[in-house]
């Protein structure tokens, strides 16, 4: 073989090599992943098909991604009391822990943690079930914005003051009460900067449609964690 042909040859295989690492997934993910952000909502607003239609959209995502089954994945969700149910907390839904992102990163060891200011969540391990760091403030677009309906504690608010689009069955009535993925807000507080508690959803139809979800940085995105 010639000088020119062995060149040529090289660069073939370069080529070849290079197509097929882009081919390749992003990030291959761990089969320990116990928490994701959805990359993707439901679609339909604040209506995600009551609690059993958000924990199915966060089992079909983790198991398209190779970590679902045997775990039981569970939206981190709360529920206000109405026609009769008791309020559910979110917190009381994500079983015990520790959880563990697609990289093997631990975000909190337990329940306590997870709840408070030691917890690790942040922009950059607040990973999708692809292992991909979700567009926060600053980016474009924002989607920072988390369906979780819950208080700083994970605890459900009070019946009343809609906070959870009519118990996730809703995208025309109600408001959502939403997290901060990134942590980050416009304002220097802990508030605009929780990543369960941020700021209740509004926009033009009231708080629940999709494009009131999107309108003040977000998609509808869940957090979900494996409950066992």
């Amino acid at each position: 073989m010639n000088r020119f042909a062995k060149v040529l040859s090289a660069a073939c295989f370069a080529l070849a090599a290079m197509y097929a690492l882009a081919a390749q997934p992003a990030q291959a993910q761990s089969a320990d992943t116990s928490f994701f952000l959805t990359s993707n909502g439901i679609g339909n607003g604040g209506n995600l098909g009551g609690l059993a239609g958000a924990d199915n959209h966060c089992q079909t995502l983790a198991q398209a991604a190779g970590f679902g089954a045997p775990k039981t994945w569970r939206a981190y969700l709360s529920t206000q009391a109405a026609d009769g149910a008791p309020a559910v907390n979110a917190r009381d839904r994500i079983g015990k822990g520790p959880w563990k992102n697609s990289r093997g990163v631990v975000i909190a060891k337990d329940v306590a943690e997870l709840h408070s200011g030691g917890n690790n969540l942040t922009k950059q391990t607040a990973l999708s079930e692809k292992g991909e760091v979700i567009n926060g403030r600053g980016d474009t677009p924002n989607r920072h914005d988390v369906l979780t309906g819950s208080q700083p504690d994970g605890t459900a608010f009070a019946a009343g003051d809609d906070r959870t689009c009519k118990n996730w069955t809703s995208s025309t009535q109600g408001a959502a009460m939403l997290g901060h993925s990134d942590r980050m807000g416009l304002r220097d507080d802990d508030a605009s900067k929780s990543w369960n508690s941020s700021h209740a959803s509004r926009g033009p139809d009231g708080g629940c449609s999709q494009a009131d979800l999107k309108s003040t940085g977000g998609d509808g995105l869940l957090y979900c964690f494996a409950a066992n």
